[in-house]
Formats: C-alpha cells, sequence, structure tokens
C-alpha cells in the first residue's frame, strides 16, 4: 500500500489508543489466573491479536469484547500446539519461556524478519536447563522439555523482553526463584511494567536493588483481579505529541495517565528538552508548535521512541546526537538505517553512529519518496515528517502500521 501525503494536518485532539505493552502482559497474567478476567482494552492490532491467538492456541480462552477482552484461562494445556506470533517479538519472547516453564510441548511460527531476530541469551538460558528447542532463525520454532523453578541468570542490556518472559515463567513455575540481572538494565521500565501487571494477578514478586535480582515465589496459578483497565499508549501517543510541536497547530492527546508506568511516557521530558511548549494535566497532554534545538538523548531506556524523535530533530534548530540506541538495528527493521534513509530521502541530514545517529536540523524539508521497511514506527514516522515538508511524502508499505495502531490515519484531519 502506498500513501501520499501532501501538506496534511492533523486533529487538534487525538485519544490515545490502548496500550500495546499493557495488553500483551494483561491478556498473559489473565489466561495463567484461577479464574476468567475482563479486560478493558478499546484497541486491539496485529500484535495484541497475536498474543490473544497464541493464547487461545495453548487452552485459554480469549474473546473480543466491544470494549477489550474476556479471557477464561488455561484450564488443560493443549499439546502439539501451532502458536502464530504473525511479526510480534514481544509475543515470542513473553510465550517461549512461559510455554517452557508450563511443559508444553508446541511450535512458533514467526512471519517476517521475526525469525532472524535474535534470541541469545534467552535461548541458550532455556536449552541448558532442561528445554529442548529447534534451531534458531527457522519457522517453526520447535520446544519442548520443562523449565523448574531456580536460579537464573540473563543479561540487562539485551532485550527487557527476555527478562519479562522470564518474570511470566517463574511465577506459574513451583517453587522459589532467583532471576540475576547481570550488567547494566536497559529499558527497566518495561521490565518494571511487567511486574506491576504481575503483581495485580497475585504474583509473589519482589527485586533486589542491591543485587538486582528478582526473588520469585512462583505458584500454579495468578489470582484474577477479575476486571483489568489498559492504559493509554504513550508509545504511540508519541507520535501526534510530536506532530503538535513542529506541526502548524497544537494537538491535545486525551486517555493518558501522567503517572503510568509505561517508559515511553519520558516524550515528554525529552520535548521539554527540546523546548517544546507543554500542559500536562492527569488525562490530557497538549503539545503547542515551538521553536525546537537539538539536543543529547540517551535512548538506552526509551529505543521505541527515537524513529518519531528522529523527525522532531530533523527540524530543530542545531545539532541532535542519539545514541545507546544499537539495539535499533534488530528491531522490524535496521532502524539507524531505516530512519536515516527515511530523513535523508525527505531531504533532511542525518548521518549514522555505531549506536545511533546525528542530526543537524533544517527549518523545513523538501520531502520526496521513502519506504517503510515494512516498520509500523518508521511508516508512522514518515507520516509525521509530511506536516514539515513543502512537497509530498510519497510513502511505500504503509500497512506496516496495523502491527501496532492500525487507526493512526484517524487522527489527521487532511491526507
Amino acid at each position: 500500500m502506498e500513501m501520499i501525503l501532501n501538506n496534511p494536518t492533523v486533529k487538534t485532539r487525538v485519544r490515545a489508543i490502548s496500550s500495546k505493552s499493557e495488553a500483551h502482559r494483561a491478556l498473559i497474567c489473565a489466561a495463567l489466573s484461577d479464574k476468567a478476567t475482563k479486560i478493558i482494552c478499546t484497541d486491539t492490532n496485529a500484535d495484541i491479536d497475536a498474543t490473544a491467538s497464541c493464547l487461545n492456541s495453548l487452552g485459554a480462552k480469549v474473546r473480543r469484547v466491544p470494549d477489550g477482552f474476556e479471557v477464561k484461562p488455561i484450564d488443560t494445556l493443549s499439546q502439539k500446539a501451532l502458536l502464530d506470533c504473525n511479526e510480534s517479538g514481544s509475543t515470542l519472547r513473553f510465550m517461549l519461556p512461559l510455554c517452557a516453564a508450563l511443559g508444553a510441548d508446541c511450535s512458533f511460527i514467526m512471519r517476517g524478519r521475526l525469525a532472524s531476530r535474535p534470541l541469545s541469551p534467552l535461548y541458550e538460558l532455556l536449552e541448558s536447563n532442561g528445554v529442548a528447542l529447534s534451531e534458531q532463525g527457522v519457522s517453526p520454532l520447535n520446544i519442548s522439555g520443562k523449565l523448574k523453578a531456580g536460579d537464573y541468570s540473563v543479561a540487562a542490556n539485551v532485550s527487557s523482553q527476555y527478562i519479562s518472559g522470564m518474570l511470566f515463567a517463574l511465577s506459574v513455575a513451583d517453587g522459589e526463584s532467583i532471576l540475576t540481572l547481570e550488567g547494566k538494565i536497559e529499558s527497566a521500565p518495561y521490565i518494571f511494567m511487567t511486574v506491576n501487571t504481575l503483581l495485580a494477578f497475585g504474583a509473589d514478586v519482589k527485586f533486589n536493588t542491591e543485587r538486582n535480582t528478582f526473588h520469585i515465589n512462583g505458584k500454579p496459578r495468578l489470582t484474577s483481579p477479575e476486571c483489568f483497565t489498559v492504559g493509554g499508549d504513550w508509545s504511540n501517543a508519541a507520535f501526534y505529541l510530536c506532530a503538535g510541536a513542529i506541526g502548524k497547530n497544537p494537538v491535545t492527546l486525551h486517555n493518558l495517565d501522567k503517572a503510568s508506568a509505561q517508559g515511553d511516557r519520558a516524550i515528554l521530558s525529552v520535548l521539554i528538552q527540546m523546548g517544546a511548549d507543554i500542559r500536562i494535566s492527569d488525562r490530557e497532554v497538549t503539545v503547542y508548535p515551538s521553536k525546537l534545538h537539538g539536543t543529547d538523548i540517551d535512548a538506552a531506556d526509551i529505543p521505541d521512541l527515537v524513529p518519531i524523535l528522529s523527525v522532531a530533530a530533523s527540524v530543530a534548530d542545531g545539532e541532535t546526537r542519539i545514541y545507546n540506541a544499537s539495539r535499533l538495528r534488530l528491531k522490524e527493521s535496521d532502524r539507524i538505517e531505516s530512519i536515516c534513509s527515511l530523513l535523508s530521502g525527505i531531504g533532511a541530514t542525518i548521518r549514522p553512529t555505531e549506536d545511533g545517529m546525528i542530526i543537524c536540523g533544517k527549518p523545513t524539508l523538501p520531502g520526496g519518496e521513502v519506504d517503510s521497511f515494512n516498520d509500523h514506527r518508521i511508516a508512522m514516522s514518515a507520516a509525521i515528517a509530511s506536516l514539515v515538508c513543502e512537497g509530498t511524502v510519497k510513502i511505500s508499505r504503509f500497512e506496516a502500521i496495523n502491527k501496532s495502531y492500525p487507526s493512526f490515519l484517524d487522527g489527521f484531519e487532511t491526507v
């Protein structure tokens, strides 16, 4: 699908969709609980649907209802199940150790670039602890054996999703476990989002900050809160918050909790650091057209914000340096290269570095033809970039937005 945008405008008021990150976690916990759970989640997407599908394949009954999901937990675990992760890295990395802890003999189907995205060191951790896995990089990925409670260590600077997956697994592995995080913790807010969701479902998880260890008292069933509400998605709201800063009209995002545990709430502090004029209330954020300036951005905890922050930097006064973003090379695309291709394709001045990029801002950009690289965040970033382009922006493979934000264009007044 090709999208052509010529001096579009965005609406002055946009509702933040339900958080993909929170929905994944809530669905998994609900499927592991002692009774049914209603999950209030007004929006869905391909990634959320992949997690729901995998849980159904394991024996849960996840049903879409108008305001969210009804989840009946796994009663009898399905064996020889096929779990279709589609292109969702979160689904695969959460479900793989969980299936090992449940003792599920199953196969994971991976689509798009997912099979080529790394699983190490999670793969080796499972394999060295009684779990048999087929070869990496090939779909389907077969798993058998059983992960038991015990002491485990995992690198803290590779993927927070590995740690979250192990937390889910050890919370239902009968007995006491210790999970040690080795090295500097990156994307810590995502890890503690998992912890908060597990705690809401009655899990016994404690973190020792001095030793970087989680103490988990596993039990066969979590305890359903009966109803769980998924908050607004700060990661996807970031696109329209940046639109307010660089576009022609202010933009108000509602359905956002300023006290949310989502790490990408940091979009506010980074935009303020760049000079954005922002007004914040409990459930709304308004960003006004602003004269932005370049800055240094440490992306260690906010990798998903880098694509849209790069767009904001492309029209900010001066130079912006984004660093500690090497993990972007392992996303749906090599996002360091795809961001550079996107922005240079519409006339921005940008160059890649080993772990990020350097951007020299201009008042406006000429526009041009770009590829989404089948990456949802690149497609949406290109659309927001069209707000500051003098000419047309033509985006190929725009359907990639369905992965996380199918209704993304609803926030545009004109396209």
